[in-house]
């Protein structure tokens, strides 16, 4: 398997995600705005991720705000 690339579709508001080479043979839409492309032997191969630019947002967002309630909740207890 190579490298995975990334690309981003300013224009559209796409982020691509190519973890393998080989053309697509289907793709399942696993949540709203996210497909995961499959090549011929049912294999991951790519992801596609719809307004991305939201979707990273509020990834980041959640998961700092996250870790912020971890730290306060290990200060309170000690």
């Amino acid at each position: 398997m190579r490298k995975a690339r990334m690309a981003y579709f300013e224009e559209d508001d796409v982020l691509h995600l190519a973890v393998s080479d080989g053309p697509e043979a289907r793709s399942i839409e696993i949540s709203p705005n996210i497909t995961a492309e499959l090549n011929e032997k049912g294999e991951l191969i790519g992801i596609e991720i719809l307004n991305a630019s939201i979707f990273v947002r509020d990834s980041i967002l959640e998961s700092v705000q996250g870790k912020v309630l971890d730290l306060s909740r290990a200060k309170s207890a000690g």
